[in-house]
């Protein structure tokens, strides 16, 4: 009974450690492409600001990270952070 709790207690610990804080993904839904930075193995940010893929592989170019689709691109309205009316589908 006391080494289950010990064990536990040492996996709980061993969780804890391995929490990293989680930083808020922004993606600017102005841009079709975004920048996806890796500084670890499960550390990464995004850089949503290229207009071409180009423009983003030129930026990812001899860095850790690679350049995705911004999956929330001309879903809302950029200047007034409004959601666009999609049509009904029936």
């Amino acid at each position: 009974m006391k080494l289950s709790r010990a064990l536990a207690g040492v996996a709980a610990l061993i969780a804890a450690g391995l929490a990293t804080s989680a930083r808020a993904q922004t993606y600017d839904p102005a841009y079709p492409v975004c920048l996806q930075i890796y500084q670890g193995y499960v550390d990464y940010y995004f850089e949503c600001r290229y207009r071409t893929m180009a423009q983003c592989y030129a930026s990812a170019s001899g860095r850790a990270a690679q350049c995705v689709v911004n999956p929330y691109y001309g879903k809302t309205d950029a200047k007034r952070g409004k959601r666009q009316k999609q049509p009904a589908s029936y």
